[in-house]
Parts: C-alpha cells; structure tokens; sequence
C-alpha cells in the first residue's frame, strides 16, 4: 500500500472518529457537562502522558517551557479548546447536534475570515463570494430559530482560534495537547473534587459502566489525534481539506437520522447555503493548490542564468 494511501485511510479514521463522537457523549449522561469536560481533560491528560512515556519523547519540553510566546499561545489554544469541548458537549446532549455540526462546517469559513482581519490576508473572488454566502445563510438560520446560531458560532470561532493558535506555536498534536490538558488539569481537578464535595458528581456515584465511559473520554479524545498525526504528513494539505467536511456531514446526519432532530424548510435553505459557500472555498483551494504546484513545476524548470 502506498503512503498516500495509507495516510487517506488514516485521515479518514480520524474524521470518522469525529463524526461519530455525538454517539459518545449521550452515553455519559446523567453526568453534566462541565463534569464530562473536567473528566475529558485528566484522562487526556493521562493518556497522551502514557503516549509520551512510550515513545519517551520529551526533549521538546524544555524548549516549549523556556519560550514564553508559544506558552503564551498554548494557554489561549487550551482555553479556547476547553470552551469548545463544553459548548460542544452540551450542544449534543440538548439536542442540537445539527446546530453543532453547523458549527464545523462553517469553520473554514470564520478561519478564512479571522486571516482577513487578524493576518491582514487578501481574500480571491471565490472566498469573498464564499464569505458572503455564509453570512446569509447564518442571516437565514438566525430566522429559522428565533435567534442567532450561537452554539454554531461558538464551536466554529473557538476551533478556528484553536487552530491559529496551534500554527503558530507549531508543536506536534499529542506534544500540545499534553501541554494543554496540563495547563487545564488543575482547575479540572478542582471542579471534580467541588462536585464530589456537593454530592452532584456522577463518577463513584453512578455505575461502574459510566465511570469507564467518562476514563474513556481521554482515550477518544486522543486516538483521533493520533490517526490525524500519522495522517497529515502522507497526503496534500489540499486532500486534507476536503477531508475535514466528513466531521460535520455525519454529525448531521446522526442529528436528522438518529437523533430526529427537526429540519423545517428555513432550516434545508440555510444549510443548502453553506454547502453552497464550502463549495466555492474548496473549489478555490484546490485552484490555488493546482497553480502552486505548476509554479514550483516553472521554477523547477526555470533556466539558471549566470
């Protein structure tokens, strides 16, 4: 099997493993979700540690505690990824599981946005026409519930900050993410020993089974991590892209299907409109990709003059 292949395999894993974490959630219910949180934080935590101990890496430690600004870049990606992780969680388990997929698949979008008015990048033709037909669909949706679609909007700015922040620092998944759940691990531990100290925690008190579940919310957690760490380097940035729409598709339709979450016409319009605008981004990214690759084929190619 070529590399390619394998890394299309293990990309798909990951995505798939995304998509199918609105099936996870509901699982650890009665227990609420700040408690889900705080647990999906000290088991990552736990498990990428045991990661780390197995392939005993950890010279980039020194040199992740010595640099203030990537410190400084790690607190924002594991404050930003734990109000994702709690928005996310209690989106699922309150029946908003199409809102919540809403949010991933407007996530490219708000990234390509947050590089105009953060990076001072220029957007092509087909991105501002991609922009602009998000906004109307997030127009359309605001009326089809009575409200904006925050829980949308909540998941889809803090994942796209999670992931400027993560570029920037440019450190290997399982590597930030130990940072991050350690970053996180204290006020964790200090909410689950408020809960336990009120009686309302659910770990101990419910059944064996929930424990397990809520251990096992660090473990998937981190394998999708690890399927998208061998992944990445296999196959283009391009292929990896389009990969990414496998989350949100599933999530919405375990949302429709599974969950029989309601879809009124308003609701078909403003989705249609979305998919709409990840069309036009995708078909813009992959024409940017094509003509990278042809200029570095001419520069390649290019006559040395003396």
């Amino acid at each position: 099997m070529s590399e390619e292949r394998r890394g299309i395999l293990l990309g798909v894993a990951a995505y798939a493993c995304w998509g199918l974490f609105p099936l996870y959630w509901p699982l650890l219910e009665p227990a609420q979700p700040m408690e889900i949180v705080a647990h999906r934080i000290v088991w990552s935590l736990v498990f990428v540690l045991l990661i780390l101990l197995i392939r005993r890496r950890w010279a980039w430690l020194r040199a992740v505690a010595h640099d203030r600004r990537r410190l400084g870049l790690l607190v924002v990606a594991a404050v930003v990824i734990s109000v994702n992780w709690g928005m996310y969680i209690w989106g699922v388990n309150s029946g908003h599981v199409v809102e919540t997929s809403l949010g991933y698949f407007i996530n490219p979008l708000v990234t390509v946005l947050i590089g105009v008015l953060l990076l001072g990048e220029r957007l092509r033709r087909l991105q501002w026409w991609a922009v602009a037909l998000a906004a109307v669909a997030v127009a359309v949706l605001t009326v089809d519930y009575g409200r904006p679609p925050w829980i949308a909007l909540v998941l889809a700015f803090s994942f796209a900050t999670y992931g400027l922040a993560k570029k920037k620092v440019a450190l290997p998944a399982v590597e930030s993410l130990a940072v991050e759940t350690a970053l996180l691990a204290l006020p964790a531990v200090l909410l689950l020993a408020a809960l336990q100290g009120r009686g309302t925690a659910e770990f101990g008190h419910a059944s064996a089974g929930l424990a397990l579940l809520l251990v096992g919310a660090g473990v998937v957690t981190a394998i999708p991590l690890l399927l998208f760490g061998a992944a990445a380097p296999r196959i283009p940035l391009s292929t990896m892209g389009l990969m990414q729409y496998l989350t949100p598709v599933m999530q919405f339709l375990i949302g429709v299907l599974v969950r029989h979450e309601a879809m009124p016409t308003s609701r078909w319009v403003g989705f249609t409109l979305v998919w709409g605008a990840l069309v036009l981004l995708s078909a813009d990214s992959l024409h940017a990709a094509r003509q990278r690759a042809v200029d570095r084929r001419l520069g390649t190619l290019a006559p040395v003059t003396p």
